[in-house]
């Protein structure tokens, strides 16, 4: 099971890597997003993989799984949703402002000739 998560975090983050070099807004967020779900899962197995055990310390528990990578993951999807809007935002913005949506700053041919 440890070498399918492992696999997973490693896709995740080679295309989440992989989509960030592309030069355009929507690849760039789709990749920001894929490397969040790659840490949130990285987060999540580095709690131990147990299954069938509660996330609470009780006498009548025969194990227990550790709760503070669960609570890492919960505010890391919160703080990822946030990072999420406001990129697509500043992308929308970047559009409407240039017409254009290529994240390098190089100049369009059309706009030097003054069309």
């Amino acid at each position: 099971m440890e070498l399918l998560v492992a696999t997973a975090v490693g896709v995740l983050t080679s295309a989440g890597v992989y989509l960030l070099l592309r030069a355009r807004t929507f690849p760039v967020v789709l990749g920001l997003t894929l490397l969040s779900y790659a840490t949130n899962v990285y987060l999540f197995a580095m709690g131990r993989l147990v299954v069938n055990a509660p996330p609470i310390i009780d006498a009548r528990a025969v194990s227990h799984t550790d709760p503070l990578p669960q609570a890492l993951v919960l505010t890391a999807i919160v703080i990822s949703f946030g990072m999420t809007a406001v990129i697509v935002v500043m992308a929308l913005r970047s559009w409407f402002a240039s017409g254009d949506d290529h994240v390098d700053a190089l100049p369009r041919a059309d706009a030097k000739e003054g069309r």
